[in-house]
């Protein structure tokens, strides 16, 4: 009678990798909620948009601060680019959200979900406006142009993508910074300016309203009509009220500090043909009337910086070379200015976005220091 040892070594068998049950990848998919999605794919989907999203953001800020038509050009194609690429990401970041949702619950996690699904909302209103507004043409949803919810809508992402990236911190591998991973990153962005070029090519042929935007995505208003040419104001600002009989404008250069009273203004004749072009959208070319700057200082000064200042305290600086190239306009298309469009004076400044058009001027000063010193962006 044979003795079967007590404790029988067990017999490793082999298991194929594409046994049923078994996953053949690199790294195991991950099953949340009844969602499947390999865990590589996860990461690489969030590493794409942690590039994505920040390079979309700063190509729109400076868009914004682009006025001459070829260089807008080209950042508002980027940025378009950069926003098709985040809509080919959605697919995928749709598995990551839906996996993620389904992982217990706790009170943190609650409020990590939170951040998270706020900021895929943001983004979505931000894409939908921006995609909304380039192509349908300009529009008002609760008194908010397109353009305004699409700015919106990313600034207030900010800080919940912050959060995100606090909350959710993924260490950075060499494998992130591979050429593999690089080419990856380089085919999006190539598949976002080929979607960008198709949605420019059926716009054409299907002459949508957005074939006939500016090349900084600005739509025609009022051009060559005042009346017709919105009246917008730069944040908190509000209308000033100035009587003009009363108005004097300060200036002060290397001569010293004086003062000069509307009607000498009004009665200067210099003239420009300059596109306003707004951040909020708009754009209308127009003939403008008054008084170059250079004449304004009595020559260009020698250095320093000009610093332009509105009676609602709103100020821009420029380079005292620049002088030559700006105006002080009493003027448009032959009618004095109204007040929501600068009255008495306001300052024309060709090339630029409609935020350095400084309205309401009160006082051009030559200072010194450099001209950069200042917000990008104004802030009062």
């Amino acid at each position: 009678m044979l003795m079967q040892p007590r404790n029988p070594t067990p017999i490793k068998r082999r298991t194929s990798l594409h046994e049923p049950g078994r996953w053949s990848g690199r790294s195991p998919p991950r099953h949340d909620g009844g969602v499947t999605l390999p865990s590589r794919a996860g990461r690489r989907t969030n590493l794409a948009l942690l590039v994505v999203l920040p390079a979309a953001f700063a190509t729109g800020w400076l868009a914004f601060g682009t006025g001459t038509l070829w260089p807008a050009r080209v950042v508002t194609a980027v940025h378009a680019a950069l926003g098709i690429a985040i809509v080919l990401l959605v697919p995928w970041k749709r598995l990551i959200m839906r996996r993620g949702i389904a992982r217990p619950r706790e009170r943190r996690g609650l409020v990590v979900k939170a951040c998270g699904i706020a900021l895929a909302v943001l983004v979505l209103v931000s894409l939908v406006a921006g995609i909304a507004h380039a192509y349908a043409g300009p529009h008002e949803l609760f008194g908010l142009t397109e353009m305004q919810i699409h700015v919106g809508a990313a600034v207030a992402a900010v800080p919940f993508f912050a959060v995100h990236l606090v909350t959710r911190r993924q260490r950075v591998r060499a494998t992130d910074l591979s050429r593999r991973n690089a080419l990856r990153l380089g085919v999006l962005a190539g598949a976002g300016a080929l979607g960008y070029a198709a949605l420019e090519g059926i716009a054409a042929a299907a002459r949508l309203p957005g074939h006939r935007r500016r090349a900084t995505g600005s739509y025609q208003a009022g051009t060559d009509d005042p009346a017709a040419m919105p009246q917008v104001i730069w944040l908190f600002d509000e209308v000033p009220t100035i009587d003009a009989a009363g108005y004097a404008l300060t200036v002060r250069a290397a001569g010293g500090t004086r003062r000069i009273g509307y009607a000498q203004l009004a009665a200067g004749t210099d003239e420009v043909r300059a596109v306003l072009d707004c951040t909020g959208g708009w754009y209308a070319a127009q003939t403008w009337r008054g008084v170059r700057l250079d004449r304004l200082l009595g020559g260009v000064p020698d250095g320093g910086v000009l610093v332009v200042t509105s009676a609602t305290g709103y100020q821009r600086r420029f380079p005292a070379g620049e002088a030559p190239a700006l105006w002080l306009a009493t003027h448009v298309a032959g009618q004095p200015l109204d007040p929501g469009h600068g009255a008495p004076a306001r300052l024309v400044a060709p090339g630029r976005r409609g935020f350095w058009w400084v309205k309401w001027v009160d006082t051009v000063a030559v200072e010194d220091g450099p001209s950069w010193w200042q917000p990008p962006f104004p802030l009062q």
